[in-house]
Protein backbone atom coordinates (compact mmCIF):
# COMPACT_ATOMS: atom_id res chain seq x y z
CA UNK A 1 0.00 0.00 0.00
CA UNK A 2 1.56 3.28 -1.06
CA UNK A 3 -0.43 6.13 0.44
CA UNK A 4 -0.33 8.69 3.24
CA UNK A 5 -0.37 5.89 5.86
CA UNK A 6 3.34 5.27 5.11
CA UNK A 7 4.30 8.87 5.70
CA UNK A 8 6.58 9.17 8.72
CA UNK A 9 5.78 11.65 11.47
CA UNK A 10 7.28 15.08 10.95
CA UNK A 11 10.59 15.45 12.81
CA UNK A 12 10.99 18.17 15.46
CA UNK A 13 13.20 20.14 13.09
CA UNK A 14 10.26 20.55 10.70
CA UNK A 15 8.23 22.48 13.26
CA UNK A 16 11.13 24.86 13.83
CA UNK A 17 11.81 25.33 10.10
CA UNK A 18 8.22 25.85 8.93
CA UNK A 19 7.04 27.76 12.01
CA UNK A 20 3.46 29.04 11.74
CA UNK A 21 2.99 27.24 8.43
CA UNK A 22 3.95 23.85 9.84
CA UNK A 23 0.33 22.57 9.47
CA UNK A 24 0.47 23.54 5.77
CA UNK A 25 3.78 21.69 5.43
CA UNK A 26 2.18 18.59 6.94
CA UNK A 27 -0.71 18.89 4.48
CA UNK A 28 1.73 19.19 1.59
CA UNK A 29 3.60 16.09 2.76
CA UNK A 30 0.28 14.22 2.91
CA UNK A 31 -0.61 15.36 -0.62
CA UNK A 32 2.76 14.19 -1.93
CA UNK A 33 2.37 10.84 -0.20
CA UNK A 34 -1.12 10.32 -1.60
CA UNK A 35 -1.99 12.20 -4.81
CA UNK A 36 1.69 12.71 -5.61
CA UNK A 37 2.30 8.97 -5.72
CA UNK A 38 -0.94 8.13 -7.51
CA UNK A 39 -0.17 10.66 -10.25
CA UNK A 40 3.41 9.49 -10.64
CA UNK A 41 5.04 12.64 -9.28
CA UNK A 42 6.76 10.94 -6.35
CA UNK A 43 8.03 7.36 -6.23
CA UNK A 44 6.35 5.12 -3.60
CA UNK A 45 9.72 4.39 -2.00
CA UNK A 46 10.20 8.10 -1.30
CA UNK A 47 7.13 8.35 0.94
CA UNK A 48 8.75 7.20 4.23
CA UNK A 49 11.57 9.71 3.76
CA UNK A 50 9.59 12.65 2.41
CA UNK A 51 10.39 14.91 5.35
CA UNK A 52 14.15 14.46 5.55
CA UNK A 53 15.01 13.83 1.90
CA UNK A 54 12.55 16.19 0.24
CA UNK A 55 10.72 18.81 2.33
CA UNK A 56 13.49 19.75 4.75
CA UNK A 57 16.22 19.23 2.18
CA UNK A 58 14.49 21.85 0.03
CA UNK A 59 13.30 24.18 2.80
CA UNK A 60 16.86 24.89 3.98
CA UNK A 61 17.58 26.44 0.58
CA UNK A 62 15.93 29.51 2.15
CA UNK A 63 19.17 30.14 4.04
CA UNK A 64 20.82 31.46 0.86
CA UNK A 65 17.88 33.21 -0.83
CA UNK A 66 17.92 37.00 -0.32
CA UNK A 67 14.93 38.76 1.27
CA UNK A 68 11.94 39.94 -0.74
CA UNK A 69 13.13 38.78 -4.16
CA UNK A 70 11.39 37.17 -7.13
CA UNK A 71 12.08 33.47 -7.69
CA UNK A 72 11.45 31.08 -10.57
CA UNK A 73 11.55 27.37 -9.73
CA UNK A 74 12.51 25.73 -13.05
CA UNK A 75 11.16 22.23 -13.73
CA UNK A 76 9.23 22.39 -10.47
CA UNK A 77 7.74 18.91 -10.83
CA UNK A 78 5.88 18.11 -7.62
CA UNK A 79 6.86 21.52 -6.23
CA UNK A 80 10.38 20.80 -5.01
CA UNK A 81 12.06 23.02 -3.96
CA UNK A 82 9.48 25.77 -4.74
CA UNK A 83 6.68 24.79 -2.35
CA UNK A 84 8.83 24.18 0.76
CA UNK A 85 10.65 27.44 0.01
CA UNK A 86 7.30 29.25 -0.26
CA UNK A 87 6.15 27.80 3.07
CA UNK A 88 9.30 29.03 4.82
CA UNK A 89 9.55 32.38 3.04
CA UNK A 90 6.27 34.29 2.54
CA UNK A 91 8.40 37.36 1.66
CA UNK A 92 9.29 35.83 -1.72
CA UNK A 93 7.29 36.05 -4.94
CA UNK A 94 7.65 32.59 -6.47
CA UNK A 95 6.81 31.21 -9.91
CA UNK A 96 6.62 27.43 -10.29
CA UNK A 97 7.58 26.71 -13.90
CA UNK A 98 6.70 23.23 -15.19
CA UNK A 99 5.96 21.99 -18.73
CA UNK A 100 3.80 18.93 -17.96
CA UNK A 101 0.05 19.43 -17.53
CA UNK A 102 -0.49 16.74 -14.89
CA UNK A 103 2.21 18.35 -12.78
CA UNK A 104 0.95 21.91 -13.17
CA UNK A 105 -2.55 20.71 -12.26
CA UNK A 106 -1.15 19.21 -9.05
CA UNK A 107 0.87 22.34 -8.30
CA UNK A 108 -2.16 24.59 -8.79
CA UNK A 109 -4.21 22.42 -6.45
CA UNK A 110 -1.48 22.55 -3.80
CA UNK A 111 -1.07 26.33 -4.08
CA UNK A 112 -4.82 26.90 -3.70
CA UNK A 113 -5.25 24.34 -0.91
CA UNK A 114 -2.39 25.78 1.14
CA UNK A 115 -3.37 29.39 0.45
CA UNK A 116 -0.01 30.35 -1.02
CA UNK A 117 -0.97 33.74 -2.46
CA UNK A 118 2.65 34.60 -3.22
CA UNK A 119 3.05 31.62 -5.56
CA UNK A 120 2.09 31.44 -9.25
CA UNK A 121 2.06 28.30 -11.41
CA UNK A 122 3.11 28.65 -15.06
CA UNK A 123 3.01 25.83 -17.56
CA UNK A 124 5.87 25.89 -20.05
CA UNK A 125 9.53 25.22 -20.69
CA UNK A 126 12.14 27.78 -19.69
CA UNK A 127 13.07 28.44 -23.31
CA UNK A 128 9.40 29.01 -24.20
CA UNK A 129 8.69 31.63 -21.53
CA UNK A 130 11.85 33.64 -22.19
CA UNK A 131 10.75 37.19 -22.88
CA UNK A 132 7.21 36.66 -21.60
CA UNK A 133 8.06 35.81 -18.00
CA UNK A 134 9.38 38.83 -16.10
CA UNK A 135 13.12 38.29 -15.35
CA UNK A 136 13.68 37.17 -11.75
CA UNK A 137 16.31 37.74 -9.07
CA UNK A 138 16.74 34.01 -8.33
CA UNK A 139 16.23 30.79 -10.27
CA UNK A 140 15.97 27.57 -8.25
CA UNK A 141 16.09 23.95 -9.39
CA UNK A 142 16.48 20.46 -8.04
CA UNK A 143 17.37 17.25 -9.89
CA UNK A 144 16.36 18.76 -13.23
CA UNK A 145 19.46 18.23 -15.39
CA UNK A 146 23.29 18.39 -15.40
CA UNK A 147 24.55 21.88 -14.56
CA UNK A 148 25.52 22.92 -18.10
CA UNK A 149 22.03 22.13 -19.48
CA UNK A 150 20.26 23.48 -16.41
CA UNK A 151 22.15 26.76 -16.67
CA UNK A 152 21.17 27.02 -20.34
CA UNK A 153 17.52 26.95 -19.28
CA UNK A 154 17.65 28.88 -16.02
CA UNK A 155 20.29 31.60 -16.43
CA UNK A 156 18.49 33.46 -19.28
CA UNK A 157 15.46 33.89 -16.98
CA UNK A 158 17.50 35.96 -14.52
CA UNK A 159 17.70 39.71 -14.09
CA UNK A 160 21.16 41.25 -14.49
CA UNK A 161 23.34 40.22 -11.52
CA UNK A 162 20.81 37.56 -10.50
CA UNK A 163 21.72 34.08 -9.31
CA UNK A 164 20.76 30.47 -9.88
CA UNK A 165 20.62 28.16 -6.86
CA UNK A 166 20.63 24.48 -7.78
CA UNK A 167 20.30 21.71 -5.23
CA UNK A 168 22.88 19.10 -6.19
CA UNK A 169 24.60 16.02 -4.80
CA UNK A 170 28.16 14.92 -4.09
CA UNK A 171 29.31 15.60 -7.66
CA UNK A 172 28.62 19.35 -7.46
CA UNK A 173 32.27 20.37 -7.83
CA UNK A 174 32.74 18.00 -10.79
CA UNK A 175 29.64 19.43 -12.48
CA UNK A 176 30.97 22.96 -12.10
CA UNK A 177 34.34 22.00 -13.55
CA UNK A 178 32.69 20.23 -16.49
CA UNK A 179 30.36 23.16 -17.17
CA UNK A 180 32.81 26.08 -16.96
CA UNK A 181 32.92 26.74 -20.72
CA UNK A 182 29.13 26.64 -21.04
CA UNK A 183 28.69 28.87 -17.98
CA UNK A 184 31.14 31.43 -19.31
CA UNK A 185 29.18 31.69 -22.58
CA UNK A 186 26.02 32.28 -20.55
CA UNK A 187 27.49 35.34 -18.86
CA UNK A 188 28.23 33.66 -15.52
CA UNK A 189 30.74 35.55 -13.39
CA UNK A 190 30.97 33.41 -10.28
CA UNK A 191 30.22 29.87 -9.09
CA UNK A 192 30.46 28.30 -5.66
CA UNK A 193 29.30 25.24 -3.72
CA UNK A 194 27.42 25.92 -0.48
CA UNK A 195 26.37 23.59 2.33
CA UNK A 196 23.10 24.50 4.06
CA UNK A 197 20.82 23.02 6.71
CA UNK A 198 23.15 22.80 9.71
CA UNK A 199 21.18 21.27 12.59
CA UNK A 200 18.24 20.47 10.30
CA UNK A 201 19.34 17.87 7.74
CA UNK A 202 22.07 15.27 7.75
CA UNK A 203 23.86 15.15 5.39
CA UNK A 204 23.73 18.87 4.67
CA UNK A 205 22.04 20.05 1.48
CA UNK A 206 24.48 20.95 -1.29
CA UNK A 207 23.71 24.05 -3.35
CA UNK A 208 25.52 25.23 -6.47
CA UNK A 209 25.31 29.02 -6.64
CA UNK A 210 25.79 30.61 -10.05
CA UNK A 211 25.96 34.42 -10.29
CA UNK A 212 25.52 36.24 -13.61
CA UNK A 213 26.66 39.63 -14.83
CA UNK A 214 24.73 42.31 -16.65
CA UNK A 215 23.84 40.03 -19.58
CA UNK A 216 22.21 36.81 -18.25
CA UNK A 217 22.48 34.10 -20.87
CA UNK A 218 25.04 35.98 -22.92
CA UNK A 219 24.64 37.75 -26.25
CA UNK A 220 22.47 35.10 -27.91
CA UNK A 221 19.82 35.18 -25.21
CA UNK A 222 19.88 38.97 -25.00
CA UNK A 223 18.81 39.01 -28.65
CA UNK A 224 16.10 36.41 -27.98
CA UNK A 225 14.72 38.42 -25.06
CA UNK A 226 14.66 41.60 -27.11
CA UNK A 227 12.81 39.85 -29.95
CA UNK A 228 10.26 38.31 -27.56
CA UNK A 229 9.69 41.71 -25.93
CA UNK A 230 9.08 43.32 -29.35
CA UNK A 231 6.59 40.60 -30.28
CA UNK A 232 4.82 41.06 -26.94
CA UNK A 233 4.50 44.82 -27.46
CA UNK A 234 3.13 44.30 -30.98
CA UNK A 235 0.51 41.86 -29.71
CA UNK A 236 -0.58 44.24 -26.95
CA UNK A 237 -1.08 47.06 -29.45
CA UNK A 238 -3.40 44.96 -31.63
Amino acid sequence: MTDAAELSQAPEEAQAVFGELFPEAVRYAELLADAGVKRGLIGPREVPRLWERHLLNCAVLSEVVPEGVTVCDVGSGAGLPGIPLALVRPDLKITLLEPLLRRTNFLQEVVELLGLDHVTVVRGRAEEVLGTLQPVHVVTARAVAPLDRLAGWGVPLLRPYGEMLALKGDTAEEEINGARAALSKLGVLETEVLQVGEGVVDPLSTVVRVVVGESPGGVRFAAKRAKAARVGRTRRRR
